[in-house]
């Protein structure tokens, strides 16, 4: 892989915008869930909602342990080898520390509802947010995004925040003999998919 390729990515990964977007179609297809809009019920919750749908690699073993066929994912040979697909491990598991960040980037652009219910933060789009998120969803670059926010929703959107870390933890047992920043490659996923079969 040529340098330059390493540096967009790098790029890519530090921009705000890719995140955002990301986000909010995620919470666009939790919002979706029952006749009401639902916000998602704190930020670890968000975390590993989006943990599945940013690693679809990973999503596809949530998919096996829960009974149900990875071929949902749709996902394509380069998705499994690209620079994208490896995931660091940060001091609380998989998942990015930017997330109160990014939630008060998409907060001060009117597109998220921040509330306190008890200690957690409920996290609901506004009108304008749902606007933006349909706007991403029905673009053919962000299909398969908007697609796989469904299904990571469908599989574990009901899941409390603690139940869905554990079931992380159960999918992904790699993570918890890694030290912080090192790198959990899909050659590791594409190893233990085949022993999970």
């Amino acid at each position: 892989m040529s340098l330059g390729v390493l540096k967009a990515a790098a790029r890519a990964e530090n921009t705000d915008g890719l995140h955002l977007m990301r986000l909010l179609v995620l919470l666009r297809c939790a919002d979706k869930r029952g006749r009401t809009p639902k916000p998602v019920e704190g930020i670890t919750k968000l975390a590993k909602l989006d943990f599945l749908l940013r690693y679809p690699v990973y999503l596809e073993r949530a998919l096996v342990a829960r009974g149900k066929s990875p071929d949902a994912v749709h996902l394509s040979p380069r998705e499994r080898t690209t620079v994208e697909t490896r995931m660091i491990r940060f001091r609380y598991g998989p998942w990015d520390g930017r997330y109160r960040r990014w939630l008060s980037l998409l907060s001060a652009r009117g597109l998220v509802t921040l509330s306190l219910s008890g200690r957690k933060i409920e996290i609901g789009l506004t009108d304008a947010g749902r606007a933006v998120a349909d706007d991403f969803a029905q673009r053919p670059l962000f299909a398969d995004l908007a697609e796989r926010g469904t299904l990571v929703v469908k599989t574990v959107g009901d899941m409390s925040a603690m139940k869905l870390k554990d079931f992380v933890y159960e999918i992904v047992p790699e993570i918890t003999g890694m030290k912080w920043g090192q790198e959990i490659g899909a050659e590791n996923g594409a190893a233990l998919d085949g022993d999970q079969s």
